[in-house]
């Protein structure tokens, strides 16, 4: 009987830490993507008295030129024209000018296609008659252009990384309980973080800017970086332990260490 409840007291702790470590896995997906370099820039303001949402794209594909689409409310069809403000990032080169198309209730343009990891900064403005509105006030939206990644290797690098995370969670959590071994999850965290890491991340990255690896020692993309502390924290949590188990001060650290550094912003010091 005491053998029955120890069992059942295990499961519910280990079912708690798999729900705590998939809670804080959703949430660190969530923060990457709401706070990388690919995320739409979404708000509204108001112009001649009415709301205008925007969802202004900040990563394209070098295919062909990107499009730029302002919804605008049924009060200010037609009465209303538009035009963006662009140029290549950095230096001081003059801005370009481009007027939008009507298209229904949308207004319309096209920002020109640049080379792979290239990027413009640009403005959407309303007019009309003297009155002049930039989308975004004096904050220039910045795009990023990139060649095409296949969707199956891309979703492979997104589930395995999503794994990653998930076990490196959990692994840390077990470092917290006694009861609970950390070896399995460690190896597991480790893998996942390999495969997507340097396996299916160079080449997302050869695909879309034309170099398997940026990061340390060989350039600054902090993505990069950042994947190569997590493993190199990983490999020694499981060497901790050798032929036993990891010791579960370098898992928990290993843990933290990968939660810290997924909150730094994804792709933060650029391409």
């Amino acid at each position: 009987m005491k053998q029955q409840t120890l069992n059942s007291s295990y499961h519910k702790k280990s079912g708690l830490f798999w729900f705590l470590a998939v809670i804080l896995t959703i949430g660190l997906v969530f923060y990457q993507r709401m706070t990388g370099p690919t995320y739409p820039v979404k708000d509204q303001v108001s112009f001649l008295g009415e709301k205008v949402s925007y969802k202004l794209p900040r990563s394209a594909e070098n295919q062909a030129d990107c499009p730029v689409v302002v919804n605008l409310p049924a009060g200010l069809v037609g009465q209303v024209q538009g035009y963006l403000r662009f140029r290549r990032l950095g230096g001081d080169k003059p801005w370009n000018i481009l007027a939008t198309q009507a298209d229904g209730q949308q207004l319309k343009g096209f920002l020109p296609k640049q080379p792979p990891a290239g990027k413009i900064e640009y403005f959407v403005h309303l007019v009309r008659d003297s009155q002049e509105i930039s989308l975004t006030g004096d904050r220039p939206v910045v795009i990023r252009f990139k060649g095409k990644v296949s969707t199956p290797i891309l979703l492979a690098h997104i589930l395995v990384m999503f794994l990653g995370m998930l076990f490196s969670m959990r692994a840390g959590l077990a470092a917290l309980n006694p009861a609970e071994k950390t070896g399995r999850y460690s190896k597991w965290a480790a893998a996942m973080i390999f495969l997507g890491g340097f396996i299916f991340g160079p080449i997302i990255q050869k695909m879309a800017f034309g170099y398997f690896w940026t990061g340390f020692p060989l350039g600054r993309d902090l993505t990069d970086t950042k994947t190569l502390i997590i493993m190199i924290a990983w490999l020694a949590a499981l060497l901790s332990g050798r032929k036993t188990e990891p010791k579960r001060s370098w898992v928990l650290a290993a843990s933290l260490l990968t939660l810290a550094l997924y909150l730094i912003p994804h792709s933060l010091l650029g391409s």
